[in-house]
C-alpha cells in the first residue's frame, strides 16, 4: 500500500486512515528543535523556581561564613546522623539524599559562581538540619554534634532552632 499516490509522483507519502496519503513533512526538524526548546526553557524555569525556594528558605539569623567554617563538622554531623538507627526512616531518608546531592559534581548553582556557588550547598544543609531538628529533636543532634558547643551554638542559629 506504499505506492506512488496520484499528483505526488517520486515523492514519499504517508498514509492516513482511509487511504489518504500526505508528503512527509519537511519540518520535522523545526519540530524536534521547537520540542528541545521548550524542554530547555522548562528546565530553566524550573531551575529559577528552585533557586528562589533556597533564597527565601536561607538561615537569617546567621551568615554563610558559619555555614563554611563549620562545613567539615556538618558534613560528619550529616553523615552520623544518617547511619543512626534509632532515627526515624524518613529523616535519614533525607540525610541519605542531602549526603547525594553534596557528592554529585552538578549543583544548582554552579561552584564556579562567586559566593552563590557555594551558598546553595550550605542553605541546603541548613533546611535538611531544621527538618531533621523538627522531626527527630533537637537532642538528636546534640548528641551526635562532633564539634565544640560554640559550634552547635551556630548550627542553632542556622537551623533557626
Amino acid at each position: 500500500m506504499g505506492g506512488v499516490h496520484p499528483g505526488c509522483e517520486g515523492r514519499r507519502v504517508r498514509r492516513h486512515g482511509r487511504g489518504r496519503a500526505e508528503p512527509v513533512r519537511a519540518g520535522l526538524l523545526t519540530d524536534v528543535l521547537t520540542g528541545l526548546l521548550a524542554a530547555a526553557a522548562g528546565l530553566l524555569l524550573l531551575w529559577l523556581l528552585l533557586v528562589g525556594f533556597l533564597a527565601l528558605a536561607r538561615p537569617k539569623g546567621a551568615t554563610l561564613g558559619d555555614a563554611v567554617r563549620l562545613l567539615p563538622d556538618l558534613l560528619r554531623l550529616v553523615a552520623r546522623l544518617a547511619r543512626d538507627s534509632t532515627l526515624p526512616r524518613g529523616v535519614r531518608l533525607r540525610l541519605w539524599l542531602l549526603l547525594a546531592y553534596l557528592a554529585m559534581p552538578i549543583d544548582l548553582v554552579p561552584d564556579f559562581i562567586p559566593v552563590l556557588g557555594y551558598a546553595d550547598d550550605a542553605i541546603l544543609v541548613a533546611v535538611v538540619l531544621r527538618s531533621v531538628i523538627r522531626r527527630a529533636g533537637p537532642d538528636a543532634v546534640a548528641r551526635r554534634w562532633p564539634g565544640d558547643e560554640k559550634g552547635l551554638e551556630a548550627v542553632r542559629r542556622l537551623t533557626r532552632t
